[in-house]
């Protein structure tokens, strides 16, 4: 909390670049949407890629350590004043503002911005998002709470449609718990999408407990082979990789302690399948028409979708698919490929 809360003022305080790599390519949709973004929910984003699934008119959708609420106002735009997106974040307010405080003009340079913490530059900023937008109410809100105890902050069973988080789960010392109470709240059929920090073997106990490398994202960096371990413990699909790209130090102090260990950030996605969902292989037609994605649905890095193109799938990805929000983006039939062994990022 006081690293992100007080320390941390702007990403060039940052060490490394584990909390600013970005994962994909930004379209001119999410381009557009992020010039919309006050300045200083901006300026005050330590994410690790941007966690922009696809198909999000009208969903709900649940940010875990949303932060500044940079995500949260980008995503607002995209499930539309139908849709709805939440917030939840650990740092708390030494200051609290209710959701109607006026916020900074957007004249205002960077640098006259004062110390604040994360859930309150998020809060703060409402009014100005929802009159930005046209909205005639907020679709946004945001909490104090922790991700292992969503239920603690009235979060209920089954109530999104997509769980995000980005870079912030390697900052929760239960990580099960995290993926216990995503796959609480998410209904059937639900994704949890997610930018992270993987390690390519488990850590010492010197690099998981240095503070600053903690608050850089990687002292609690989960080895990446057992996130598969962990999703399939909570009943999550097996992750589908999206991207990874390496982690870099800029610190010779740092990269003495971490050794010959390998970071990278990638985005992964999970989904809630409910049980009696498809159970074998699959011949799939992606039909197009999800904005941004008309032409090419760009799923996993074992998965690329054209629109018209007859695709052999394995049994999990067609029972993603058929019990996702992408079931009406695609002609789903019997018959297609054997299961694809699990993709690593490191």
């Amino acid at each position: 909390q006081d690293y992100y809360g007080k320390e941390l003022q702007k990403s060039e305080d940052l060490k490394t670049n584990a909390c600013i790599t970005s994962a994909r390519p930004v379209s001119k949709l999410v381009r557009d949407a992020l010039e919309r973004i006050h300045e200083e929910v901006v300026a005050r984003y330590y994410g690790c890629g941007l966690v922009i699934p696809e198909c999000l008119t009208s969903c709900r959708i649940l940010d875990l350590g949303s932060g500044s609420g940079r995500d949260c106002y980008l995503l607002s735009q995209l499930v539309g004043e139908q849709g709805h997106v939440t917030g939840i974040d650990m740092t708390e307010s030494q200051v609290r503002h209710g959701s109607g405080a006026p916020p900074h003009p957007s004249s205002s340079p960077l640098t006259s911005f004062p110390s604040s913490c994360q859930v309150e530059v998020a809060k703060k900023h409402i009014a100005y998002h929802t009159d930005k937008f046209g909205y005639r109410k907020p679709n946004v809100e945001f909490f104090h709470g922790y991700m292992e105890k969503l239920g603690d902050a009235g979060l209920a069973d089954e109530s999104y449609d997509v769980v995000i988080s980005n870079c912030v789960i390697n900052l929760a010392p239960d990580k099960r718990a995290v993926l216990q109470e995503a796959f609480r709240v998410l209904k059937p059929g639900g994704e949890m999408y997610f930018s992270d920090v993987y390690a390519s073997q488990r850590l010492s106990e010197t690099v998981r407990k240095h503070r600053v490398l903690w608050g850089e994202c990687l002292a609690g960096a989960l080895y990446w082979r057992d996130l598969y371990s962990i999703a399939e413990e909570v009943g999550f699909s097996p992750p589908c990789l999206v991207t990874a790209s390496p982690i870099t130090i800029g610190d010779k102090e740092l990269e003495g302690i971490v050794g010959h260990c390998h970071f990278v950030s990638a985005t992964y996605r999970l989904f809630k399948v409910p049980a009696g969902s498809w159970t074998g292989p699959g011949q799939v037609t992606y039909n197009g028409g999800i904005v941004g994605h008309e032409r090419e649905l760009v799923f996993d890095a074992n998965f690329t979708f054209k629109e018209g193109e007859v695709m052999n799938v394995d049994a999990e990805m067609a029972a993603i698919l058929q019990s996702s929000r992408f079931a009406e983006k695609f002609l789903i039939r019997a018959g297609g490929a054997n299961a694809a062994a699990p993709q690593g990022c490191c």
